[in-house]
């Protein structure tokens, strides 16, 4: 229970390492969205079961072995959280007007009572781990628990750092790097680009302040739309079915909008990665799926991999926990694929960089089976920002392999 007022309560799978569950670390693992469920990040990115993509045929989806799951190395609790997403609920509807501050209190004390179910877990290295919007909760979470333990109060004193994906930070930085990404990757001209940098004052492409740098935006936009955002080399494909007009608005590109919301999804084109999206809507409400689990009836009528609930926005930045963080010296791993459109690379690694921080590892190539798996480069206070080559936006999604050997090596402190 982490709302007695209200009656809400999170959801959490919990699995074991594969590999030395006395003695591995403990990873917490958030979900990006405002309210996506954490089954995302078990089933299609870092957990040791997949869905199986066939054609939906009225029976439950199957599911398989992962072998490139982050478990072989940590125990790993994905936590649906907020309230409302996945299948942690709130008896009282009130207890689901909640935004990231409220969010992230209530992840705390969801931990506090965790290891109090399982101290033999308090003396494992433990780490906060998310993706895409969960890349600004991550900090601030790990912040919150430093905190207590610095002040004597904090169970979670085994605390040795965060790693986040992809991370959004609140900051503009996120956004405006879509921009120069676009153009560096051919998909806006040289003329194009340079237009957008004379017309838009201070190249700030997410509040045009003339009508000139409006147009030009248009234009650019018209553009992006015509590659998928999350992965630039995929085809776009149907990700979600809007629920409101609110998702159809001009500038879209220059808008949070890698976080929209699934009602009951429309079927995709098998060929779509979304298409186990769409089946995980009828692996997680089968009854039999939800009596496994242990769903308390009456609290979750209908799974939905995203939920539209009301969410306040009031982390403008994340960039200042981990300034403070990494100065304390916890390790943080940051990292992107390096084809997301979304949140590019180059914004993450700027902010990475604006932390001032000395190089102590210049950018270089790290590999996988004698190939290149991305780039990295490691600065002084134990953070290290890493490129995953191919990746998308949930970059695990997309290169398993390359991203469970760059989490192992980290994990194990151990140079990418």
């Amino acid at each position: 229970m982490v709302d007695e007022v209200n009656g809400g309560e999170l959801f959490y799978y919990f699995i074991e390492s594969e590999g030395n569950p006395s003695e591995d670390p403990v990873l917490l693992w958030l979900t990006g969205g405002y309210r996506c469920s954490a089954l995302s990040g078990l089933i299609f990115e870092i957990g040791p079961l997949k869905i199986v993509k066939v054609p939906y045929n009225g029976s439950i989806p199957a599911l398989e072995y992962h072998p490139y799951a982050w478990t072989k190395n940590a125990s790993i609790i994905f936590l649906d959280s907020p309230l409302g997403a996945g299948f942690s609920y709130s008896s009282n509807p009130k207890g689901y007007e909640i935004g990231d501050t409220a969010a992230t209190l209530q992840i705390c004390k969801f931990l506090l009572q965790w290891v109090v179910d399982h101290p033999h877990y308090l003396a494992h290295p433990f780490y906060v781990a998310g993706d895409s919007y969960a890349g600004k909760i991550v900090p601030f979470v790990a912040q919150l628990i430093s905190e207590g333990i610095e002040a004597g109060r904090q169970q979670l004193g085994n605390l040795k750092g965060y790693l986040i994906g992809n991370p959004s930070t609140g900051e503009k930085i996120d956004l405006n790097s879509r921009v120069p990404y676009a153009h560096g990757h051919g998909i806006i001209s040289d003329q194009l680009f340079e237009l957008t940098q004379k017309s838009c004052v201070g190249e700030d492409y997410t509040n045009p302040s003339t009508v000139l740098c409006a147009e030009v935006l248009d234009v650019v936009e018209d553009l992006i739309l015509k590659v998928s955002k999350s992965h630039i080399l995929e085809r776009p494909c149907i990700l979600v079915s809007p629920t409101t007009k609110d998702f159809i608005q001009n500038r879209r590109f220059l808008k949070d909008d890698y976080y929209i919301q699934l009602s009951q999804p429309e079927e995709p084109p098998f060929y779509c990665r979304s298409y186990s999206y769409y089946l995980s809507y009828f692996w997680a409400n089968d009854n039999a799926t939800r009596e496994a689990l242990g769903i308390k009836k009456g609290t979750v009528n209908e799974w939905l991999r995203c939920r539209k609930l009301p969410y306040e926005i009031d982390i403008k930045s994340s960039i200042k926990y981990h300034l403070n963080l990494t100065s304390k010296g916890y390790r943080a791993l940051v990292y992107s694929g390096d084809h997301d459109l979304l949140v590019p690379f180059l914004g993450t690694q700027a902010w990475v960089r604006s932390l001032n921080f000395t190089v102590v590892d210049g950018w270089r190539a790290w590999h996988v089976d004698g190939q290149t798996g991305g780039f990295t480069e490691t600065y002084s206070n134990n953070l290290t920002f890493a490129t995953i080559k191919g990746g998308g936006h949930t970059a695990p999604e997309y290169q398993p392999k390359e991203c469970m050997a760059m989490f192992g090596r980290w994990i194990s402190n151990q140079p990418l």
